[in-house]
């Protein structure tokens, strides 16, 4: 989640304020007098629409980890392999551009001067999270968060979720003032005096419904052609000087590009992927430094239950040297 978290907390309160309300005040008398699944419909709405929620807020979008310092300079130097890293040399910055093919399209990548990588296709360099995120479609301050390859599908059904909760807490809110007009011949002015929270609702549930609707549908149209919103601002697949640029990644049919984009294979965190091979650059450096303390002992003429073990000039097995290093007593 990115530092600026402030607009998902308005997302929560407002969302968790208007169901509250709902089933407060809405919910005993609609499921007595049309049905009482009413209020459990909407209990199963607002879990889904809260499940992907938090999954799309306090995922990793698909952060590309940044350049260390070895790869930043190898980055920087060009890849000029004749030139020695020891010695301090001015090296000139790297072209900003690399051309790659996809799909018979060619495609540039761009060099990130902040991340100091060059970014895969589709991604982009966040300027809210201050990170290069892999399938970059845009960051959403509604979920505090960048919208990407890993978080994309779960805020799409948020999205969807959404927009039927509102629609149906719209729809109930208002059956609810106008049953209440035609009890014992109430007007409707008189009806939304006596529920007032259900008008609190209407209006709150009627001007959200606008605004979720079309993005639902405008996601739904990115994820048929699947491209992703910065690419459709961008134009990156629009006509260009008269010449058609085709879209690379779509297969041509909708219903492929819903399956794919939504019902894909889940990926590993990049981050994840990278702590998990430095812990086991780490052990692998512990264990060359026992190696080469036990090797020093053991050429120093040091006495332990392990010199007299390993044969002069034998291999080393790594593993066992620790074993022995760390055992708490020598073998009788």
């Amino acid at each position: 989640m990115a530092k600026q978290i402030n607009v998902f907390f308005v997302t929560l309160v407002l969302l968790l304020g208007v169901c509250v309300l709902f089933f407060i005040f809405d919910a005993e008398y609609l499921s007595k007098k049309i049905h009482w699944m009413i209020p459990v419909i909407a209990g199963i709405l607002l879990a889904f629409t809260l499940l992907f929620l938090f999954r799309t807020s306090f995922s990793d979008p698909g952060i590309l980890p940044r350049a260390t310092g070895a790869e930043a300079l190898f980055n920087d130097r060009g890849a000029d392999n004749s030139v020695d890293l020891s010695q301090n040399v001015t090296f000139r910055n790297p072209p900003r551009t690399k051309d790659v093919v996809v799909n018979g399209e060619t495609v540039k990548l761009k060099y990130c001067f902040t991340c100091k990588i060059f970014r895969p296709p589709r991604a982009s360099h966040c300027s809210m999270c201050d990170n290069c995120i892999e399938r970059f479609d845009h960051h959403c301050p509604w979920v505090g968060n960048c919208v990407g390859k890993r978080n994309y599908r779960y805020f799409y059904l948020m999205i969807v979720t959404i927009t039927l909760l509102c629609i149906y807490i719209l729809a109930f809110s208002i059956a609810h003032i106008v049953m209440l007009s035609q009890d014992e011949d109430n007007t409707l002015i008189s009806a939304m005096s006596d529920t007032p929270a259900s008008v609190i609702e209407a209006l709150i549930a009627f001007f959200a419904v606008w605004s979720v609707l079309g993005l639902a549908g405008f996601h739904s149209y990115l994820a048929g052609t699947n491209q992703t919103t910065n690419e459709e601002i961008k134009g990156s697949w629009a006509q260009r000087h008269g010449e058609v640029v085709r879209n690379p990644y779509t297969t041509n049919n909708c219903c492929s590009n819903f399956t794919k984009i939504l019902c894909g294979p889940s990926y590993n965190s990049l981050l994840r992927l990278t702590e998990d091979k430095n812990k086991e650059k780490r052990d692998m450096e512990r264990v060359k430094e026992d190696i080469e303390r036990l090797l020093k002992e053991q050429n120093s003429g040091a006495q332990g239950h392990w010199t007299n073990s390993i044969p002069n000039g034998a291999p080393v097995d790594p593993t066992d040297l620790q074993t022995q290093l760390r055992s708490p007593t020598p073998p009788p």
